[in-house]
């Protein structure tokens, strides 16, 4: 949402006729930030689909009213997505991504020459090419040879497809709406059925500030499917409340322990990956 500014409260010093995008969490919580202006708007078939560039964070995409990445934090996210079940995984040659059509994961998985194909679903054509013309450095992989991009619905996919995966990645919107079902066993059950024998899964499993039930919820689920679920977390500044969580299952190996390097990275380092299974003891409480 585009809003004026109120002064109201302001201790900085006053600027007049600001524009400010906003993000609403709950009745009680928003992020805002100053806008320098929107380069592109449109209600796709599937959600409201938001291009704009603000002063604090570069270039945002927002869906539905919610920031999906900014150009400033996104590698926090995008690299512990891809990087957290790649690294931990004995032979990572085929990689899923639910989701994703930004290309932000997509180009970090492709960072791992072991990966020979990488192939990407999202619902949505216009999230990929609105994120090839507006933010071309974070979508530049989409048009990588070992990319396999395809324009669908991503349960009929998984429904109909053969293929194995060593390692699947959902990165999708928030689970609501036309992705309702990503936080359901029945879901985690497909899932694992894609996985070969060494097979890794990872979700973003929402906040434990903003969205504990949500996050409860999935990892109760992944439990009731896979033979090991582990959590880990990291920070998205600006995703709400910052700290976030990821969802981790395998069929086999220690999803904490990272058994290959990758380097070209803002965020992941080995160091980073063990810690991040090292859970707060609230966060213990909340899953245990």
């Amino acid at each position: 949402m585009i809003e004026q500014k109120s002064e109201q409260f302001v201790t900085y010093p006053k600027r007049r006729n600001e524009l400010w995008l906003s993000e609403y969490s709950s009745d009680n919580l928003k992020l805002s930030l100053r806008l320098k202006g929107v380069i592109h708007s449109e209600q796709t078939k599937y959600q409201e689909l938001l291009i704009a560039d603000t002063y604090e964070y570069g270039r945002v995409l927002m869906l539905d009213g919610a920031f999906q990445l900014t150009e400033r934090d996104e590698f926090c996210y995008s690299e512990m997505m891809a990087h957290v079940a790649i690294c931990a995984n004995a032979k990572p040659e085929r990689v899923l991504i639910i989701g994703g059509g930004d290309g932000a994961v997509l180009r970090e998985v492709l960072k791992h020459d072991c990966v020979k194909k990488c192939t990407l679903i999202d619902i949505d054509e216009r999230v990929i090419d609105l994120s090839k013309k507006f933010m071309p450095n974070v979508s530049y992989a989409l048009n990588d040879p070992r990319a396999d991009v395809r324009c669908m619905d991503a349960l009929k996919f998984i429904d109909e497809t053969d293929e194995k995966f060593d390692v699947i990645i959902a990165d999708s919107t928030d689970p609501v709406d036309f992705a309702a079902g990503l936080f359901r066993a029945d879901f985690y059950a497909k899932i694992k059925n894609l996985l070969t024998e060494t097979g890794m899964f990872t979700e973003l499993t929402e906040s434990p500030f903003t969205d504990r039930e949500l996050m409860r919820q999935a990892i109760s689920e992944m439990r009731k499917v896979f033979p090991i679920v582990k959590m880990c977390w990291g920070v998205v500044p600006t995703y709400p409340s910052g700290m976030w969580t990821y969802g981790v299952a395998s069929m086999r190996d220690d999803p904490a322990e990272p058994v290959r390097e990758i380097s070209a990275t803002r965020y992941y380092t080995r160091e980073i990956h063990r810690a991040a299974f090292e859970l707060p003891p609230f966060l213990k409480e909340l899953i245990s």
